[in-house]
């Protein structure tokens, strides 16, 4: 890809995806499920570099959710060796660019060779400043938020919580909030994802199942994303005057 200018302030600074639609394109070819999350990991490269190009500080992917332990086991299994492999290839290339590759989410049922995958990534890109590739694996938003005010309460000693120091409980601690929320398949909720984080995300919902997403898709939210007004509780003159 050439070389692409980046945002202006205006610009997300965080972006959240919800990849949805991987099972439905494999299962409309006549392929298995763990064929669609394979081929939608093509798209999740398309974003990754889509994003970084652009100076987002943070990308964080839903890749699979503290709900998703109810699906069948061989698919769960197939997806866990995939998030295997793909950490090992992608990893050299995600430190060439300047990635910092981060897992959020609760770790502990996890395969062990997947756990210490994890934890080798992190460590090994951890000084990398281009942007946070944020990978959530058995995450909730409702988990974040129930694991951070347990462990608020016992640094705290039931002191009333500030919203600014809890955000340093949450699993995104020193991240910016969600800007841009983006979900494709044709669903239209965020299921359970970032609730904190995204209280004044703004929100896309693409028709697109995950593997079919292009550039253009992502060009075309962000494109609508910078002609919305934020406004953040504020009325549109008073919004106006704080962006001019």
């Amino acid at each position: 890809m050439s070389a692409t200018p980046k945002l202006a302030d205006a610009g997300p600074a965080h972006v959240a995806i919800i990849m949805d639609g991987n099972g439905r394109w494999a299962e409309s070819r006549g392929l298995t499920r763990s064929d669609g999350h394979r081929e939608g990991l093509k798209a999740t490269r398309r974003a990754v570099e889509f994003f970084a190009n652009r100076g987002v500080q943070a990308l964080t992917i839903f890749a699979f959710s503290s709900e998703n332990w109810q699906r069948p086991r061989g698919e769960v299994d197939a997806l866990f060796d995939l998030f295997v492999s793909a950490i090992e290839a992608e990893l050299p290339e995600l430190s060439e660019k300047g990635i910092c590759l981060r897992f959020i989410g609760e770790r502990a049922d996890f395969p062990q060779p997947l756990q210490q995958r994890m934890a080798e990534a992190e460590a090994a890109t951890a000084a990398n400043e281009v942007m946070t590739l944020v990978v959530a694996l058995g995450y909730g938003g409702r988990w974040d938020i129930l694991q951070a005010a347990q462990r608020w309460l016992r640094d705290s000693a039931g002191g009333a919580p500030d919203p600014e120091r809890f955000e340093d409980y949450l699993s995104t601690t020193g991240l910016p909030p969600v800007d841009m929320l983006i979900r494709t398949g044709g669903e239209k909720r965020i299921s359970n994802f970032l609730l904190w984080q995204s209280a004044y995300a703004e929100l896309f919902f693409l028709d697109t199942l995950w593997p079919d997403v292009t550039e253009q898709d992502l060009l075309g939210t962000l494109e609508t994303y910078l002609k919305r007004q934020r406004r953040f509780g504020q009325t549109p003159h008073q919004a106006e005057a704080r962006d001019a």
